[in-house]
């Protein structure tokens, strides 16, 4: 379930930062994603975040797997979503994800799905996540990684 950001989050209404190291990529509603009003369920959206992560951490060079490998993690410690429009079985959708350093040890993954027939929003959001080690303490973010994600000028 998404969260109502806090007065430190993102406004309702905002936007994918300018700038950031992303990808696209597309996939399709499966008929499990669906709900009985024929759209797709609104807990699915967060899983498609992390589809998309893992899609950007793949298309940087380094596969997810690899950070853990290398001593880093990544849990979860805030989510927020905006649903902008419905999405039905088999309809292809196309996502943007794009990351950012929030400090010395938090990572934020931006995320917006669009239809590709038409460009029409389904929804829009981030989830923020500490950089801990293998012990789950939070710990800075590997020099390795900061470069991975830092921003394009």
């Amino acid at each position: 379930m998404s969260e109502v950001p806090s007065s430190r989050s993102r406004p309702s209404g905002y936007r994918f930062p300018d700038g950031l190291v992303e990808c696209r990529f597309r996939y399709r509603v499966r008929y499990a994603e669906t709900d009985q009003m024929g759209t797709f369920y609104n807990a699915r959206a967060l899983e498609w975040f992390e589809v998309g992560r893992s899609e950007l951490s793949r298309a940087m060079g380094l596969p997810y797997t690899e950070w853990e490998k290398r001593g880093a993690f990544l849990p979860l410690v805030e989510s927020y979503v905006r649903y902008l429009g419905p999405a039905s079985y088999d309809e292809e959708l196309e996502m943007r994800v794009g990351v950012e350093a929030t400090g010395r040890a938090k990572l934020r993954f931006h995320n917006e799905v669009h239809k590709v027939t038409n460009g029409a929003p389904v929804c829009r959001g981030y989830t923020l996540h500490m950089v801990v080690d293998e012990s789950l303490r939070p710990c800075r973010l590997p020099d390795w990684a900061r470069a991975m994600v830092e921003p394009v000028r």
